[in-house]
């Protein structure tokens, strides 16, 4: 692999060093006679303990060096609030900032996919690639014995020859057992593996984590250190570049290659084959508008051409907002909190230095997948036909569309299906009015030991959007989830946020905590209230960090932008592989979803070399 001498022409440009970056790159460039170009705005930190840590990840977030720190347009159905959005902007893209967690989507979730018509994007279509991309570690006995791992992970059923790393290291705590068994007690024990698709109750998520070391991230997982390779860094892309004149006949434009800027000026490098954008879901679409693929009254009121007029380029954007409740742990127990005193962190960091273990060997997260709920108890098929239908009666405000109403509709009355995932982190978290920046998110001000609750909307009705502020690419673009423009995503994260307090008061759970002891210090009897937890939900709203489907794949008159070869459409060569072309976001942290996507992005590619 090259860093400097770029030549003028390769056979594929890659736009973007993240995950669908590295995966594209690397399964391209097995082959020793094709050239690649991967082209990352931001730095190569290899080797940064920051980045390789797994418990050092909330020191990234607000790193202007490593992370575009997004921050949303203010939020009308949210208060007012503004809500940052932390993307990564260096080697190894946002998988250098995740919290390292595997969660696999459900088989509705692909065959939702295939029914907007995908073909080849159902569940056996993909079930493959789900395990492409990874090989699993079996723990050791004590580990997998303290986490019940026996009653649902096969180990047959994982990836075993992927280049990810997946494993669980020994970061784990009484909470992560207790999660489980107050799941049960609760009625949601399920013996199904994670990976099938079709799981519901508690479980703990596998991490990205290296076994042997306790290391994360894609950058070091696939090679691209091949002579074929080069990777062009701090560079950025102003604009992909198509042949003059061309598209008179069949309409389809050819990218020819990109236009680029960094310490050295600006130059033209030209691609043989295909440009492939793996920017992600807020820069890929910002990059398509730059380049005169978009809405083409937009691109007039920034006085650039319109190459392609492709109006659903920077629409459809969806991500897994969140409801957060904090509680104190009961005496004798701690939390991620004792790290507010450095001499701690020196201990742990000393601890996981010398024996790859403890609290900085990954982050010790519990999960859990609930459909619909009704208070304290799963809702009835009556009542969850009723909650869905009068929410989506005449209103579609902020809404997504018809076709993709439908498929979430059917989804949210399966009640095999999630309608909210829960997580348990070990840290207090804190939502301010106006705006939240990722410091003050984490920021440990309540004295004391807290854990956190979440629960997560597994399937927004509500759309937002990204698009130019500008035609310069030093300009971010104006970044607005709309989250809560669709009401219905509103009852249905209250309802959970209720739930929130069922979990914390369930036995053993209920013991090492203090329930009574809140962040935000919200009486009992509002959130008993279907009205008071809206608005906790309101006050309290945050992102799990899962923008999709901005650059969707679905036909043009339902607002797509890629084809189901990933296609940009009105192009013959142009491929977007990333988040952003999720027609509809999957339950679940989006990371093993995006990895699947990219390896069978990186098979259609090939296909048509």
């Amino acid at each position: 692999m090259t860093q400097s001498n770029t030549h003028q022409q390769y056979d594929y440009i890659v736009i973007g060093a993240g995950i669908g970056g590295l995966v594209v790159t690397s399964r391209l460039s097995e082959d020793p006679n094709t050239t690649v170009l991967l082209i990352e705005a931001g730095p190569d930190r290899s080797g940064d303990p920051r980045i390789e840590t797994p418990g050092l990840l909330t020191t990234l977030f607000g790193d202007k060096e490593v992370d575009w720190d997004f921050m949303s347009e203010p939020q009308a159905h949210v208060n007012g609030r503004q809500i940052p959005q932390p993307r990564g902007r260096v080697v190894g893209g946002s998988s250098a900032l995740n919290f390292s967690m595997v969660l696999y989507p459900s088989q509705r979730d692909f065959n939702s996919w295939k029914a907007l018509g995908n073909a080849d994007w159902g569940a056996e279509d993909m079930a493959p690639y789900l395990r492409k991309f990874h090989t699993y570690t079996t723990p050791d006995e004590e580990v997998s014995r303290f986490l019940a791992l026996d009653g649902y992970m096969d180990p047959s059923e994982q990836g075993s020859t992927g280049p990810l790393p997946v494993s669980f290291p020994a970061a784990y705590e009484p909470f992560n057992q207790a999660w489980d068994e107050t799941f049960a007690k609760l009625g949601w024990n399920d013996a199904n593996d994670p990976i099938q698709g079709d799981k519901l109750g508690a479980f703990m998520p596998p991490l990205s984590v290296c076994a042997e070391n306790a290391t994360r991230g894609a950058a070091t997982a696939y090679d691209i250190d091949r002579p074929n390779v080069t990777l062009l860094t701090e560079t950025s892309v102003e604009r992909i570049l198509f042949a003059a004149g061309d598209g008179a006949g069949d309409g389809q434009r050819t990218a020819t290659g990109v236009q680029v800027c960094h310490a050295q000026g600006t130059k033209t490098i030209s691609a043989r084959k295909e440009v492939i954008l793996c920017a992600g879901s807020l820069n890929s679409p910002q990059l398509l508008e730059l380049s005169g693929v978009g809405n083409a009254d937009l691109l007039r009121k920034h006085n650039i051409p319109a190459v392609v007029d492709l109006p659903g380029v920077g629409e459809n954007l969806q991500d897994h907002c969140i409801s957060v409740i904090s509680y104190k742990v009961a005496d004798g127990q701690v939390s991620g909190d004792v790290m507010r005193d450095p001499q701690v962190v020196q201990s742990l960091l000393e601890l996981y230095q010398k024996t790859r273990t403890g609290p900085l060997a990954g982050m010790p997260v519990s999960a859990a997948y609930i459909p619909l709920v009704d208070g304290k108890e799963k809702a009835s098929k009556e009542e969850a036909h009723r909650i869905v239908t009068e929410a989506l009666q005449g209103n579609d405000v902020g809404a997504c569309s018809q076709e993709q109403k439908d498929l979430l509709a059917q989804t949210l009355l399966d009640d095999r299906q999630a309608a909210a995932e829960y997580l348990f982190l070990p840290l207090q978290l804190h939502m301010n009015a106006g705006g939240t920046s990722m410091a003050e998110l984490f920021d440990k001000k309540a004295e004391g030991n807290y854990i956190s609750i979440l629960a997560v909307l597994c399937h927004p009705f509500s759309r937002g959007s990204v698009h130019i502020r500008s035609s310069h690419v030093e300009d971010k673009p104006a970044y607005d989830p709309a989250y809560l423009s669709h009401p219905l995503d509103l009852e249905i994260l209250a309802r959970h946020t209720q739930y929130i307090e069922q979990i914390a008061n369930t036995e053993p759970f209920r013991s090492l905590l203090k329930p009574e002891q809140r962040i935000p210090s919200v009486e009992e009897t509002t959130l008993a209230s279907l009205e008071g937890a809206k608005q906790a939900v309101q006050d309290r709203l945050f992102t799990c960090f899962h923008p999709a489907g901005s650059c969707a794949m679905m036909p043009v008159d339902q607002g797509g932008v890629v084809d189901d070869r990933l296609r940009v459409h009105g192009t013959r060569n142009l491929r977007v592989v990333d988040a952003s072309v999720f027609p509809l976001e999957p339950q679940g942290n989006i990371q093993a979803t995006l990895y699947a996507v990219a390896e069978k992005g990186a098979d259609l590619i090939l296909a048509h070399a």
